[in-house]
């Protein structure tokens, strides 16, 4: 049996699926004694030469991402992105203790896919007063909160200094709470309303934007707003929003200056899994650049797509974080610049959408995104399952497939209203906890950054 068939094995017998699973399901019954000397006999052939690439730390084709979306044998997909998360995060599995603020959702947009904007007099619009938010900043210090998630329509009605008040407001009364604000759709925005915006040069803007944002308090950058990179896509869903290269020129800005930014992806609604592909080569090639600018040197013969033209405009080698022995980057390195933390995969709800007609993705189709997102992403330190759109349950089984973080306490979200009717859509750390341990994991709280915190009660600080 080979160390792979073993590691299968061992890890069925350990985390996959419960006993009672394990009894009936063809896959599993007499496992060992079924098992070649080479690989589980109701392993896809597809799968071995992607295997070893994964084992290897090699980064996978598009082709080879479209073997693990469409491969009957999605055990064994799973098990390969586990077998990623768990090299890169032994043992443990990532909370952190966060509040969301949306300061308006009055948006200009009208994006397809979107139940939350709303016009002005519409009913429930609303726009959250400089009052408002500090009274939201101290409730996060009294949570014991280490992060507010900010983020909004794109209000034509409010000017730039709103926002860089709103910072001020925020880091006067919550000094140590890390502010993840604006996603690049809004950032661009910020450009426009404050006359420096300039189609043909737009990361000048964007720069002048992020360093008065920065001076009033900005730590990082929320990853919304990426939805699918792909032409077709965004003329069919949301064709009034930026495209990638606006979105992409935006982080590679931040990450000049220094600030780490997270990144999504948006499916399940009338992107195909080839556009998802591409839009993690874009992504991963993106990360290549940041991490390049690090120090890391990478693989000069690395996969690099064809016909994918963000990717091509990118000198940098492929670099990979999931080998044996690869070395995950850290906020200390925010000297030379700043990277991709996470990549999250939300799935789309139609409910009350333009798009509702459409079923929206089910739960299969869900772990397997969690898991190809793994093992595609090969040079992003973290995949989140995004508890609020995935399901508390739902993400603790994705820490199985790939995901090491879960997010946080959240208290608000008026994105979706994927748990219950309204907007206040909270769970506790002690359900965070017993979630990330019932999958056999140690939970570790960390702040924006991926640090770990030490806690005792509100009061916290960074180890």
């Amino acid at each position: 049996m080979t160390v792979f068939g073993k590691a299968c094995l061992e890890s069925v017998n350990r985390h996959c699926l419960p006993k009672t699973v394990k009894q009936w399901h063809p896959c599993f019954v007499d496992l060992e004694s079924r098992m070649t000397t080479a690989v589980l006999p109701n392993l896809d052939p597809a799968l071995i030469p992607i295997s070893e690439k994964v084992r290897n730390g090699k980064r996978l084709s598009l082709d080879d991402g479209h073997v693990l979306y469409e491969t009957k044998d999605l055990w064994t997909v799973l098990e390969l992105a586990k077998m990623v998360r768990d090299r890169m995060h032994p043992g443990v599995a990532y909370y952190n203790i966060n509040r969301h603020l949306n300061y308006t959702n009055i948006c200009a947009l009208s994006c397809k896919f979107c139940e939350f904007a709303r016009k002005k007099g519409d009913d429930g619009e609303y726009t959250r007063d400089i009052e408002y938010i500090k009274e939201e900043g101290r409730k996060a210090v009294e949570s014991g909160a280490t992060e507010m998630h900010i983020v909004g329509g794109l209000s034509p009605y409010l000017p730039f200094e709103y926002y860089t008040d709103m910072l001020k407001a925020l880091t006067e009364v919550a000094p140590n709470v890390h502010l993840k604000a604006f996603t690049a759709v809004e950032l661009v925005h910020l450009a426009r309303i404050a006359k420096v915006y300039k189609k043909d040069d737009i990361k000048s803007g964007v720069r002048w934007v992020l360093e008065r944002l920065m001076e009033a308090g900005l730590g990082s950058l929320p990853g919304g707003g990426a939805e699918v990179f792909d032409e077709r896509v965004h003329k069919e869903a949301f064709k009034t929003k930026i495209g990638a290269h606006e979105w992409l020129d935006v982080h590679l800005v931040a990450h000049e200056l220094g600030l780490n930014t997270n990144c999504t992806m948006l499916y399940g609604h009338v992107d195909k899994r080839e556009e998802r592909l591409r839009h993690m080569e874009i992504l991963r090639r993106s990360q290549d650049q940041a991490l390049h600018r690090l120090g890391y040197e990478g693989d000069a013969e690395g996969y690099i797509a064809k016909g994918v033209p963000e990717s091509e405009e990118i000198t940098a080698p492929v670099i990979t974080l999931t080998g044996e022995g690869a070395t995950l980057p850290t906020p200390s390195m925010s000297s030379k610049g700043g990277y991709y933390q996470t990549i999250t995969p939300l799935p789309f709800f139609p409910d009350g959408s333009e798009l509702e007609h459409l079923s929206g993705p089910a739960g299969v189709e869900n772990l397997r995104t969690i898991a190809v997102t793994r093992l595609m992403l090969d040079n992003f330190p973290h995949v989140k399952a995004f508890w609020i759109m995935q399901s508390l349950s739902m993400a603790q089984v994705m820490l199985e497939a790939g995901a090491d973080d879960i997010d946080g306490t959240v208290v608000w979200y008026d994105i979706t209203k994927a748990v219950g009717e309204g907007t206040h859509q909270e769970t506790t750390e002690r359900d965070l906890i017993v979630a990330i341990n019932e999958a056999g994991y140690e939970a570790v709280e960390r702040d924006t950054l991926y640090r770990r915190v030490e806690r005792d009660g509100s009061e916290w600080r960074v180890l």
